[in-house]
């Protein structure tokens, strides 16, 4: 009974969450300085009735106390951030803060929330539990908001004993969703090298160790430490992606500076790769005359769905939207901090399909005319709520109740 009462309140809520999800996307706010969209979140969870607290800055973590609140707390998870690219989309809520977009839907992950909040907040004499809503700041930036929040105890007091995020995803069509056990998504180290010589004329090498040719031979010989170190069964990347050297045509550089990410399934792998990529880069520079220093700045784990967990949000769903509308999720070599959580506690990271290839929503994440299709909210914000209750392991239901209504979007 509790599923019908999430799934009709969500959709007789939805047109709010979508003016509210137009008023976080118009107003997009970067990595921990999320104060406005903070303040907006807290504006709401008092509307709502909704006690919270403020934690690393900009982080707002909420609680819900159903009826025996102590027997059980589940945390759901938004990211709030948004990211350095200038919005390219014509609609009347495009971001009024130049060259800043919400373009990988942390706008429609705190929409989603905050509709899961009002929802569960006015059943809440009908599930019972502790439900802690986490907002969360700076997903897309080292050292993640994620890795914050757990240090000001974000997963004690209460402790919860498992945690949940959506994640929208262009390349699904709407009404469906996406599920998979284990790894999900790789690590994410950032690799920064600089290559140092005395450097001159460019028509007189013999009395110089050129840079550029150095660091040439350096970015195709750190490939090998994938291809030769590293079993082809244990997904891993490395790329340089900035090589920064020279101004002008005659001169060779006196330095050079390469920047690239490393990514990984395994931490003992990982780790391993860190001591192979500087050994390498000082052992070949130096031997080609020059000098090099490197540092590796660690980011976030790879993100681990709990088996168990995953199978229970997997039935969950299929009895919410129909076990035809549920896929597997793709293993991703991107990143997300919401590793930190899945190291700590049980967790599950899953994708909600918000592509429409008809009306032409297919852009990608992390590009300038990203959008969705927006009854995505309808289904999110109650998915939200429905793993936001604590039930027996849900049945599923072929011919579940249709949750996508025409109207905004």
């Amino acid at each position: 009974m509790i599923k019908q009462h999430i799934q009709q309140l969500a959709k007789k809520y939805a047109d709010e969450f979508i003016d509210i999800r137009h008023r976080i996307h118009a107003n997009p706010e970067l990595s921990y300085q999320e104060f406005e969209t903070a303040a907006f979140v807290q504006e709401k969870l008092t509307a709502f009735g909704i006690p919270f607290e403020v934690k690393a800055t900009t982080g707002v973590v909420g609680l819900i106390k159903g009826k025996n609140p102590g027997k059980k707390t589940v945390a759901l998870r938004a990211d709030m951030d948004a990211l350095p690219i200038s919005e390219e989309n014509d609609v009347p809520y495009r971001s009024k803060n130049p060259g800043i977009m919400h373009a990988c839907g942390h706008d429609v992950h705190t929409t989603c929330l905050l509709g899961a909040a009002k929802i569960l907040n006015e059943l809440k004499e009908e599930w019972e539990g502790t439900v802690k809503l986490i907002f969360q700041p700076g997903e897309e930036k080292n050292p993640g908001g994620a890795s914050l929040l757990i240090k000001e105890g974000v997963l004690e007091d209460p402790k919860p004993e498992k945690i949940f995020a959506l994640h929208v995803h262009p390349g699904l069509e709407i009404g469906k969703m996406s599920f998979r056990n284990g790894m999900v998504m790789a690590s994410a180290d950032e690799i920064y090298i600089s290559i140092k010589s005395k450097g001159g004329h460019a028509a007189a090498p013999q009395y110089t160790a050129d840079t550029i040719l150095i660091a040439s031979h350096l970015i195709i010989s750190l490939q090998q430490i994938i291809s030769r170190n590293n079993s082809p069964f244990n997904p891993s990347v490395l790329s340089i992606t900035s090589f920064q050297g020279g101004n002008t045509t005659n001169v060779i550089p006196s330095e050079v500076k390469l920047m690239g990410t490393f990514r990984a399934m395994n931490e003992d792998w990982r780790f391993t790769a860190h001591e192979l990529i500087k050994k390498q880069t000082i052992e070949l520079v130096h031997a080609m005359g020059a000098e090099a220093t490197i540092h590796i700045d660690v980011g976030y784990p790879f993100v681990l769905n709990d088996e168990a967990l995953g199978n229970e949000a997997r039935k969950k769903a299929a009895a919410y939207i129909g076990e035809e509308h549920v896929e597997e999720t793709e293993l991703r070599m991107g990143a997300e901090d919401f590793a930190y959580y899945s190291h700590q506690i049980p967790a599950c990271f899953f994708r909600l399909g918000a592509g429409n290839k008809a009306k032409g929503i297919s852009s990608g994440v992390h590009t300038p005319t990203f959008n969705i299709d927006e009854r995505a909210i309808e289904i999110g914000m109650g998915m939200m709520a429905w793993l936001g209750v604590d039930t027996p392991s849900a049945s599923p239901e072929r011919n579940s109740t249709t949750l996508i209504t025409e109207g905004k979007g």
